[in-house]
């Protein structure tokens, strides 16, 4: 016997173009002019793109110049010494983009059809002494998928082609309204060799909490030889807290428990200690395997209950027994090349979300199950993570072969993630019952095998899970709306995508209050990303707002065609004027973007209210992040540079947040506390004339009950001017400002809010931002600049103070609305 190991066959591959017609040792002595490195995991775009060979497909409309290497076959080689062999040897491929065919040696090992599902193989008898041989052979996806399409039939969908939907490949990749059509293929994930003669193929640990006491319930399936099984629980410093032996068996498991246990919590609500379970096999005086796995203890639940005065059930979680409101992102997949996201990039676009006070991100299912690097992120974080399987925006099929390649990949993801104690929730699909509904399939009135996906996503998946992951809740879709003939878009129970704005009825961003929901798990609105990776992806004559490489660049549309830069024409026209540059639009369509932002979360929020009113129980917002140049819904772009709308849902996520709104005979304020205690508040509410002049004041001490929002109403004096009311929540025994909001007369359009004085001054690491009139917008940039705070609105009289944290530029840009971009030097050294 002898220990095992796992070795990355990473370095050293080979890609070549594969002619038709030709497999395993034909494909091997291609000539030597042929080939080129390629890195593993990676894509055959990335090796093209790497050596020169396509350009950048996410360059101008580079997009269409690529799409050759969708259209080929690809063939990946690798050579390698075996040296000393195991009793046991097995290829490993953690993941094969999709439609593969592997040789060792000239002998075909598998085919792989699902992106998916990891594979493993046994190779024992297979291995030369010498030198060995590896083939991967890829088949060009899209025509795989029209083959099958052809035999099963065209499916009604949203976005990419239509073959898309037989394919068991990220779908996101056939292009969406956010992203290009870039069809990938390659080993995607790590390919190991795994020499054994024990190895633990399964580790799984259920705990249940009682008071303080965790009692941990450990499964693990053991292979090959061995003597012993050691299971220990380290606590978050590494410290051993409890641990059993039991003789090494297929089924081996143990009961574990841990007195005074530390909880895990979402964050806003406490901290994060991971424990570290570790199971080791021993045998001979030795370790001959050993895996860890790192858990959160606490206890969640999805809460469906009476909401007080009004009809349906509310939808929110409950976490170690506290509710909390759910704000937060969907997340797509951080990049179309997968191989260029590094677990530090997962790491910072993590720490992004965290820091906007979010607590909960949506893996949407048009893209891949996250490598363990973002689930870990969100783990340290306190991130609670929703994940759909994949499926999107599309009527399924539902035939033998499918299913069964869809519960392989099922019972593969939920096997690997199920430790997480970020995982909160397993959702069957993406809008598919949406789509079912507007093809007449499903709702009232309509028996459910007209939709054959409903096989899926109400018999299959959750079957999986209850086998599998039984203590974490399961919804069949997002949306959906429990009960027969139920239409997703019920705004009483369940889960809504609530997109009245932006698509179908282009309502007014300022109206997100009449489209709220038990859970808002969609909503959004466009914008540009920064200027700064806007340019760097236009040629020189194509940097004006409406050039075709801009509206290339925009991939929201219908049917009918793109339709993405209308929709923000019309928004732009409804609130802002708007200069005739480039920086300019991107000012414009991110302030519209920050301002939308700002009412939704507040809107939703605010309707959080006591126990047994829980009438909104979250808002994740479409979407986080971007995985190419463009114009989209996201928050941060995708060269990682936040957008103003990213410190509006900041301040409005707050785990002390306020939200003023103007009204005809006063001022409506809302106080949302989310923390497990009561806070009690000085309010202070202040309005400015355009030119300065303070109309009204008032102020009044406000109790905010834990994890809840309560309102008031102030009255004012008729205001028959464009005002700019600032209302402040301050700590009662020291006066700190905690949190503040401000609210404008609308639409900004109708009035003009230039010839401000704005003075910056630097005090350190921070900035002062003062003026003599209301400036609203304030965004400050410089490449590599990371501010506190920023798009902030500034009243006159109040000095406000943002820290950077890195060491400040020379200069910056300052904008504002009414106020085109200026640059201020700064003094070095302080001010």
């Amino acid at each position: 016997m002898s220990p095992e190991r796992l070795t990355d066959l990473h370095d050293g591959w080979l890609l070549a173009e594969a002619p038709e017609g030709l497999d395993g040792p034909a494909l091997a002595a291609l000539p030597a002019e042929a080939w080129l490195a390629a890195a593993v995991p990676g894509t055959a775009h990335g090796a093209l793109l790497a050596a020169g060979r396509i350009p950048d497909p996410f360059y101008g409309r580079n997009e269409t110049e690529v799409r050759w290497v969708a259209e080929r076959r690809w063939v990946w080689r690798l050579a390698f010494e075996a040296g000393e062999l195991s009793a046991r040897e097995e290829l490993v491929f953690e993941g094969l983009d999709t439609y593969c065919s592997a040789w060792l040696n000239g002998e075909r090992l598998l085919e792989s059809e699902n992106m998916f599902v990891p594979r493993r193989v046994d190779v024992r008898e297979r291995l030369k002494p010498g030198r060995n041989e590896l083939l991967l052979c890829f088949e060009p996806a899209l025509a795989r998928a029209r083959e099958v399409e052809a035999i099963h039939g065209k499916r009604q969908l949203w976005n990419g082609d239509s073959a898309r939907l037989h394919a068991r490949k990220a779908q996101y990749h056939f292009g969406w309204d956010w992203g290009p059509e870039l069809i990938t293929c390659g080993p995607w994930r790590a390919v190991r060799r795994h020499g054994w003669s024990a190895r633990i193929d399964e580790l799984h640990c259920r705990s249940e909490l009682r008071g303080r006491t965790a009692t941990l319930s450990i499964s693990a399936g053991l292979e090959g030889a061995g003597e012993r099984c050691v299971f220990e629980l380290l606590d978050p410093e590494g410290v051993c807290v409890a641990t059993q032996t039991v003789p090494a068996a297929r089924g081996a498991g143990a009961e574990l428990s841990v007195a005074n246990a530390r909880l895990w919590w979402p964050r806003g609500l406490g901290e994060q200690p991971l424990y570290t379970l570790v199971a080791r096999v021993l045998g001979g005086g030795q370790v001959l395997a050993e895996r860890r796995l790192r858990a959160g203890l606490r206890t969640l639940r999805l809460v469906q209950q009476p909401v007080d005065g009004e009809a349906g059930s509310s939808f929110h979680f409950e976490v170690n027994g506290q509710d909390f409101f759910a704000g937060g992102a969907n997340w797509i997949p951080d990049d179309n090349l997968l191989e260029r996201i590094t677990p530090a990039r997962y790491r910072e676009r993590v720490a992004q979300a965290a820091a906007a006070h979010m607590n909960m991100l949506r893996v949407w299912g048009g893209g891949i199950y996250e490598h363990e690097a973002f689930y870990e992120a969100c783990d340290e974080q306190g991130l609670l993570v929703w994940q759909d399987f994949m499926f999107a925006c599309g009527l399924y099929p539902a035939n033998e072969a499918f299913v069964a390649s869809v519960r392989a990949e099922a019972e593969a993801a939920v096997k690997r993630l199920r430790h997480h104690a970020c995982l909160a929730l397993w959702c069957g699909n993406n809008e598919d019952y949406m789509l079912a509904e507007s093809a007449g399939l499903a709702g009232p009135g309509v028996p459910a095998e007209r939709f054959e996906a409903r096989a899926i996503y109400e018999r299959l998946l959750p079957e999986v899970c209850a086998a599998l992951d039984p203590d974490r809740p399961y919804w069949p879709g997002s949306p959906f709306t429990p009960g027969d003939g139920a239409k997703s878009s019920d705004a009483t129970v369940g889960d809504r995508h609530s997109w009245e704005v932006w698509h179908q009825q282009m309502l007014p961003y300022q109206r997100y209050g009449d489209v709220q929901a038990r859970f808002v798990s969609e909503f959004g609105m466009q914008s540009h990303p920064s200027l700064a990776l806007l340019e760097s992806a236009l040629p020189e004559a194509e940097r004006f707002p409406e050039s075709r490489t801009v509206q290339w660049h925009n991939k929201a549309g219908s049917a009918a065609g793109p339709d993405g830069h209308r929709r923000l024409a019309v928004y732009l026209a409804d609130n802002l004027r708007v200069g005739p540059t480039l920086a300019e639009h991107v000012y414009a369509t991110q302030f519209v973007q920050a301002e939308a932002m700002r009412v939704a979360y507040q809107d939703f929020r605010r309707r959080w209210q006591r126990p047994g009113a829980r009438a909104v129980g979250g808002a994740l917002v479409w979407q986080l992040n971007d995985c190419w140049p463009v114009t989209s819904w996201a928050l941060i772009d995708s060269s990682g540079a936040v957008k103003p709308a990213w410190h509006t849902v900041r301040r409005a996520l707050g785990v002390l947040a306020v939200a003023v709104r103007l009204e005809a005979d006063g001022a409506r304020l809302a106080v949302m506390n989310g923390a497990a205690a009561a806070v009690e508040v000085t309010l202070q509410l202040r309005v400015f004339a355009m030119d300065g002049r303070l109309l009204a004041e008032a102020g009044l001490t406000q109790e905010a009950p834990a994890s809840s929002c309560v309102e008031t109403t102030l009255g004012l004096p008729r205001l028959e001017e464009p005002v700019v009311a600032e209302l402040l929540a301050l700590d009662p025994g020291d006066g700190r400002e905690l949190a503040r909001d401000c609210a404008w007369t609308e639409p900004f359009k109708f009035y003009r809010l230039g010839g401000a004085h704005l003075d910056i001054a630097v005090e350190g690491q921070s900035l002062r931002l003062s003026c003599d009139l209301p400036v609203k917008g304030l965004w400050l940039e410089r490449e590599g600049l990371v501010l506190d705070d920023n798009f902030i609105d500034l009243v006159p009289g109040v000095e406000r103070r943002v820290r950077s944290r890195v060491a400040l530029p020379d200069s910056l840009l300052a904008t504002a609305v009414d106020h085109p971009g200026r640059t201020f030097n700064l003094p070095k050294g302080g001010g």
